[in-house]
């Protein structure tokens, strides 16, 4: 009888050595002062001694999200750095919209066979958006597992943690009719909306990720894998500043109808204006191939909106001034509140 190892059952030992020895590198580059362990601890460690000084008293804020099936096109299209960008300013976002400054960023891949290619260009993409936003890549966890997914899928799943002052902390229970309601634009799909967006790209509309089509101006797969914007730089220039911002939303999965709600008081609703903001091509080209209900994508996609800021409406001229100074990011008033159910009403 052969002799039976842990390579022949599927997990390669080596390569996932090879991978540690690829990332270590971009790993360490993220890393601030405060960071006291390096690679292969049990657990990471971070001093905030120095950082807490500064606080009155200073709340931990954690969020955790994953890439979703956003990773397949990438796998379709052979292309995986952008997908590090997603895991890092998804999670990001999720805290900087009560105020939260991101400190540190632990992530997980998960894969049928390690290819330490791969997972060095998945890492490369997160450290670097980390380095861009102060961010400390302090740990990660890679797993292979054979017979759980297709070759070369991965799972890619990010955790962030941050820290805000108690009283600064914004959440939404200070919004109130009358407030008028700020859309920063995304880069199409970011990070959701992907299973529904690869059935009518590829299933029903027959392309793969090289074909051209004129309507988008770049190829399917160019299309699907621009990065998730982070926003950072332009939200905390804003919050630092005099405009009363009350609420902030960071539209993922499910969109203006779910997302708005999670921060609104009971007797407010979001009264949108969706003439207000350009049309994504590829929002536009998804609904019309997969002949898909308005109120489908709104529910299912950001539809170019990626992050909702609700000010007071004495603030909003001040407001749009400052996410001026980030052309790349535009921004524009989308609607208001108005009284009623805790709800999003769209209209033209």
């Amino acid at each position: 009888m052969s002799k039976v190892d842990y390579k022949s059952a599927g997990v390669d030992i080596d390569a996932g050595n090879d991978a540690v020895q690829r990332i270590k590198d971009h790993v360490k580059g993220t890393f601030s002062p405060h960071v006291l362990t390096g690679l292969g601890s049990f657990g990471s460690m971070f001093d905030l001694s120095e950082l807490i000084a500064d606080y009155k008293h200073p709340v931990l804020i954690q969020s955790i999200d994953g890439v979703g099936t956003k990773v397949t096109v990438g796998k379709m299209a052979g292309k995986y750095y952008g997908l590090g960008i997603d895991v890092v300013s998804a999670t990001s976002n999720d805290i900087i919209v009560h105020g939260a400054t991101p400190l540190t960023f632990l992530d997980y891949v998960a894969n049928q066979k390690l290819v330490p290619e791969i997972v060095e260009e998945i890492v490369r993409g997160m450290s670097d958006t980390c380095k861009e936003n102060g961010i400390s890549l302090v740990g990660g966890e890679t797993a292979e597992m054979p017979g759980t997914y297709q070759l070369h899928e991965h799972d890619i799943v990010g955790c962030v943690t941050g820290l805000v002052e108690k009283d600064e902390l914004i959440n939404g229970s200070t919004i109130e009719p009358g407030d008028a309601i700020i859309g920063l634009a995304s880069s199409g799909l970011q990070t959701n909306g992907y299973s529904l967006a690869r059935k009518v790209f590829f299933e029903i509309g027959g392309y793969t990720t090289e074909n051209n089509i004129d309507e988008l101006g770049m190829t399917v797969g160019e299309a699907l894998l621009r990065p998730h914007v982070n926003y950072k730089r332009p939200v905390f220039e804003l919050i630092k500043s005099d405009v009363v911002v009350h609420g902030m939303a960071h539209l993922t999965g499910g969109g203006f109808i779910e997302n708005v709600p999670r921060i609104l008081p009971n007797n407010c609703r979001a009264e949108i204006d969706i003439q207000t903001w350009p049309n994504l091509p590829v929002f536009d080209l998804i609904q019309q191939i997969g002949n898909v209900e308005l109120n489908e994508m709104y529910r299912t996609f950001n539809m170019g909106i990626g992050f909702v800021i609700v000010v007071r409406d004495s603030s909003k001229a001040e407001a749009l001034k400052i996410l001026s100074k980030y052309p790349e990011i535009p921004a524009c008033e989308i609607g208001q509140i108005i009284e009623g159910p805790c709800d999003v009403h769209l209209h033209k």
